[in-house]
């Protein structure tokens, strides 16, 4: 293996707040109802989490903050100001740093999106998911299409440069026209990036135990082939599989993670995956799951670490990076996993005899096809 390239290697930040209102049916994430939320635990607990995990960053600076969960805007803007004055405490950040917090349209209150702004917030991804009740209720969701209509004006009010709508297609009983009319809605705010993806039933979900009426696959291919039509008729331009954005809007935070970069992970069930330089080898972390064992347990709060094997480095690497639609240049494979790109060159050639792969000016970039059929492309690389 070649000297992975550290200093080209960027560093984020992800928080995990577990807690929801309701636990949504189709929802696979580490998210639980309650009723009461220990805020202030919590946020202790999250400073212990980030001491511990301080030698990871090897003196690199935060390109990005995301805050998920679960329902992040269930805690209070002050808590969330906690949280962020703990991070700047104790890691440089970058100018200009990208804040993301996702939000629920249920759990907001009339003036919590200027004091969230206040409290450090720059960029809101809002779980709006459609536009029409029926479907909100099918979705286990506790907002109504109103709440999201009025949550997105209050972002804009809220002079919110940078937000997301968090969009799904695909859904119990949905037709053509019931996609295309959340997607026309959604656009009607001239929103600065759009997160526009499939429902998928995950394994340990209501969903996957009582299977909902789905569209077939035609009429899903319809709604895709439609939507992205409709996509691009607008500002809103298509760099990754699901992520739609104006210039300068795209989602740092999650570039970072399709591009095999490297990010810190704090709160119950957090991920993380970390470069170390002088060992040369890339690492995955993550966090004791469940709330109450995170808040109780012991230092220290990882529950697990497995290192990236030499064999499994070109997959993990191509997971999220061919969902970029402008793909990725062998230089940076060779940066991030330190294998020359003659180490997945033969998986290469036949991807692109398969038409599921281009190459253009030493970068792989997934055709149509490939972006369809995205798992059969990886394929190649297992």
């Amino acid at each position: 293996m070649k000297n992975l390239n550290f200093n080209k290697i960027p560093l984020s930040l992800y928080i995990h707040i577990p807690w929801c209102v309701k636990k949504c049916p189709y929802c696979d994430f580490n998210s639980h109802a309650a009723n009461h939320i220990p805020e202030e635990s919590y946020i202790e607990r999250l400073a212990s989490d980030l001491e511990q995990d301080f030698p990871l960053a090897q003196g690199r600076s935060i390109k990005s903050i995301f805050l998920g969960g679960g329902t992040p805007s269930l805690f209070s803007p002050q808590g969330i100001e906690k949280i962020l004055n703990q991070v700047a405490r104790k890691l440089p950040l970058v100018s200009e740093i990208e804040i993301t917090m996702e939000a629920n349209p249920g759990t907001l209150e009339r003036k919590a999106f200027s004091d969230y702004r206040l409290a450090g917030i720059n960029r809101v991804s809002l779980g709006a998911q459609s536009f029409q009740n029926d479907k909100l209720e099918q979705l286990g969701r506790i907002h109504k299409a109103e709440e999201t209509k009025r949550a997105i004006e209050l972002l804009l009010t809220a002079n919110f440069k940078s937000f997301n709508i968090d969009l799904m297609y695909g859904l119990p009983n949905q037709t053509l026209n019931d996609a295309l009319f959340d997607l026309e809605t959604a656009l009607s705010f001239d929103p600065p990036h759009l997160s526009w993806y499939n429902l998928t039933i995950e394994p340990n979900t209501i969903f996957y135990h009582k299977k909902p009426p789905l569209p077939c696959e035609d009429t899903i291919f319809d709604m895709q082939t439609a939507g992205l039509e409709l996509l691009a008729s607008k500002n809103l331009i298509q760099y990754e599989i699901s992520a739609f954005a104006k210039d300068q809007h795209q989602c740092q935070h999650n570039r970072n993670y399709w591009e095999f970069g490297d990010y810190l992970g704090i709160g119950a069930g957090a991920h993380a995956k970390i470069t170390d330089l002088e060992k040369n080898i890339v690492t995955r972390y993550w966090k004791t799951r469940m709330p109450n064992s995170y808040l109780t347990a012991h230092h220290p709060l990882l529950a697990g670490t497995q290192v990236v094997v030499k064999e499994d480095l070109p997959l993990e690497f191509l997971l999220n990076s061919l969902r970029l639609t402008d793909g990725i240049s062998f230089a940076h494979f060779e940066q991030r996993t330190g294998l020359s790109i003659n180490a997945i060159q033969s998986q290469l050639d036949k991807a692109v005899l398969q038409e599921l792969l281009t190459i253009q000016e030493q970068k792989m970039i997934p055709t149509e096809l490939g972006k369809r059929y995205l798992n059969d492309l990886l394929l190649f690389f297992t």
